[in-house]
């Protein structure tokens, strides 16, 4: 009985999964009950850092020395973006601001002159009338501070959206022309997409932020000056006081940039079952699986914590504000303590005392508004580091420009030994490869997935450039020719083929680089060839027909309506190169027969070299040349005929799929 319970029969095994061997690791049976997520204390330990919150809460782990040693390198820095933006405009802020520092000095020192006329001996209407003209130059230098302000304001306005744009503009530039295997590496996304996402966003505050912390830092040292003028004593007292008030907001801004930190990465938790309710992918599934009670079940759990949070944060931003009102308090008492013994031993008069405090006071709050500016400008500078860095990174990966500009056509490409390697992998996805492809031919690459025909493809349209070997255009090594000039004269309809959000023409003339222009009979033919004909002529529109659910009145086609479209845009561009990789993979039957009967039997180019990539051999079997991949090499080369008496490869492909529809064509008979 024993035996019997433990032995499997093969007619109880699964169809599909291959039987555990001996020595082999067998799977436990899973526990009984497992949470979707950790629990609290591991909730924001799980996930794994993104890349737009890689520099979020650094200003909180920064010391107050490097906080301080990288401000005048990060003022450089954006001045220098300002200057190339608008040289006026970045004249005009800093004149204005000085100025502004200037009258608010001045008005400092214009109340104190008020205070000590009002302190003065003699009745009290003529004290107040002595004072009456240095009142009017407080009015005078504190409304010429708010004009000031206000031009500061103006050139900050008109400043800031040139910043943006100049740099969005090069970026953009710059990461849509950087080479194809730099876009390959999933790392490259993370950079790209962190410095576009958060460089340029924080690009845009933060010359208004630099703007901040140069009025609070010449403010201090404005109120400074003024101190040191009425007693040179008052500066020590003036650092008495500001300082742990500093103490105190650096303290408090930690806290809340620590705590954000937890309190984001919460959010991104919840955001995963957010997007698994809403998603239209998810949505039958979700129904079909009656999962919604369990993800609602779990999204309440997170929003409790993130509540709990959220306590906790305002809880901690308050023990920390009275903790820095408690301790900067203390400082100015002990100022006042300091300054009621000045004015106790006659070291300084009453009128300048009263100044003192005015301007100690105007000190504090210049300081805690410094401290506060300081972080933001300190992590957010990070990220428009990174966007520079990133920007940089991308003109070092910008194709070749030699100045020698590819033949408007070839009559010959050849492959010699040309082998290419993914950056990143060990094996060779093209193995010393060889042929010669000629104009007027239409050639096939054929084999299994992985084995070589896309990427030999992408290198004969120069999107790669081989790790070995040499591919020459009319014996010219495409290395000596732009690259771009190369990728223009080829045409590409790839399996998965972009969908545009624009107009069923701009979808065709896109592959001349333009959106708006077109050859009505280029066009017109393109689409009749290609079967896209029928698809435009049922839209609502027809040609200017927008292409994408996301306008109003735009229509959504299928996968196989696509597929028509890109390969008339790929005829369109009528290049002497034309690359099909899988460019009927979803369309029906008819659609894809009267595709090939367009490319392999209709009206032959004399002047284009034509190369088609497909699974189903049918399609191939007309073709001039078909080389067959298998793990990056070419093992075989020839016509249909020529490969069928092989034996080889090609024809048990062949053989295969031929059975397959000769079977399927029989049960069809029989019904």
């Amino acid at each position: 009985m024993k035996d019997t319970m433990n032995t499997t029969s093969p007619a109880m095994e699964a169809p599909g999964i291959p039987r555990q061997h001996g020595g082999a690791l067998s799977l436990p049976l899973p526990p009984a009950s497992l949470p979707p997520s950790p629990d609290s204390e591991g909730l924001t330990d799980g996930m794994k850092e993104a890349y737009w919150s890689v520099y979020d809460g650094a200003a909180a782990q920064a010391s107050v020395r490097q906080l301080l040693g990288r401000l005048p390198r990060i003022t450089g820095q954006v001045g220098a973006l300002a200057w190339r933006a608008d040289p006026r405009a970045m004249a005009a802020v800093v004149a204005l601001q000085l100025a502004s520092a200037a009258m608010a000095a001045f008005g400092l020192m214009a109340s104190v002159a008020v205070l000590q006329e009002l302190f003065a001996h003699g009745p009290t209407p003529d004290r107040v009338r002595a004072a009456a003209p240095q009142l009017l130059l407080v009015v005078a230098f504190f409304t010429a501070r708010g004009l000031l302000e206000t031009g500061v304001a103006l050139g900050q306005a008109r400043l800031t959206p040139k910043i943006r744009t100049a740099l969005e503009t090069e970026f953009l530039s710059l990461t849509a022309q950087v080479r194809l295997e730099a876009v390959d590496d999933a790392d490259w996304h993370d950079e790209i997409y962190r410095a576009h996402d958060r460089g340029l966003f924080y690009a845009r505050q933060i010359v208004g932020q630099i703007v901040s912390l140069a009025s609070a830092s010449l403010g201090l040292l404005g109120t400074a000056s003024v101190l040191a003028v009425l007693h040179p004593v008052l500066l020590p007292l003036l650092l008495l006081s500001v300082v742990p008030v500093g103490a105190a907001a650096i303290h408090a801004s930690r806290a809340r940039f620590t705590s954000f930190t937890r309190w984001n990465a919460m959010q991104r938790r919840v955001r995963l079952f957010s997007w698994l309710l809403l998603d239209r992918d998810t949505a039958a599934e979700l129904r079909s699986d009656t999962a919604a009670p369990a993800l609602l079940a779990e999204h309440r759990r997170i929003t409790g914590l993130i509540a709990a949070e959220d306590t906790r944060l305002g809880t901690g931003a308050a023990v920390t504000n009275l903790f820095g009102r408690t301790l900067g308090g203390m400082g100015t008492g002990l100022t006042y303590l300091a300054l009621g013994t000045m004015l106790i031993a006659g070291w300084l008069p009453l009128a300048a005392g009263a100044g003192a405090a005015l301007a100690i006071q105007t000190g504090q709050r210049a300081l805690t508004r410094l401290v506060d500016v300081a972080h933001l400008v300190y992590e957010h500078a990070l990220w428009v580091d990174d966007l520079l860095s990133t920007m940089e990174r991308c003109r070092a990966l910008l194709p070749r420009r030699t100045g020698r500009p590819a033949p408007p056509a070839v009559r010959e490409i050849t492959l010699t030994n040309v082998s290419y390697t993914y950056p990143g992998k060990d094996t060779p996805a093209l193995d010393r490869v060889s042929m010669t492809l000629r104009a007027g031919q239409t050639v096939a690459f054929v084999g299994a997935n992985g084995s070589g025909k896309s990427t030999c493809s992408r290198l004969i349209a120069g999107l790669y450039d081989p790790s070995e070997g040499t591919i020459g255009w009319d014996g010219t090594d495409v290395r000596e020719l732009d690259a771009e000039s190369l990728q223009a004269r080829v045409a590409a309809v790839l399996q998965d083929p972009v969908r545009f959000p624009f107009s069923a023409l701009a979808n065709i003339t896109v592959s001349c680089g333009t959106l708006t222009d077109a050859d009505p009979e280029r066009a017109h033919t393109a689409a009749v060839a290609s079967g896209a004909d029928q698809v435009i002529a049922a839209l609502p529109g027809t040609w200017a027909a927008l292409l994408s659910k996301r306008f109003k009145d735009g229509q959504e086609l299928s996968a196989g309506q696509w597929a028509k479209i890109a390969v008339a845009r790929g005829l369109y561009k009528d290049a002497p190169v034309l690359l099909l990789d899988e460019p009927t993979a979803s369309m029906d039957p008819r659609a894809e027969h009267a595709v090939y009967q367009a490319v392999l039997h209709g009206r032959r180019r004399e002047d284009r070299i034509t190369v088609l990539i497909s699974h189903r051999l049918a399609s191939v079997v007309d073709c001039d040349q078909i080389f067959v991949f298998d793990s990056g090499r070419i093992t075989e080369s020839g016509t249909h005929h020529e490969l069928m008496e092989l034996g080889g490869e090609y024809a048990q492909m062949f053989a295969l799929q031929a059975a397959a529809y000769q079977t399927e064509a029989s049960t069809a008979d029989r019904r």
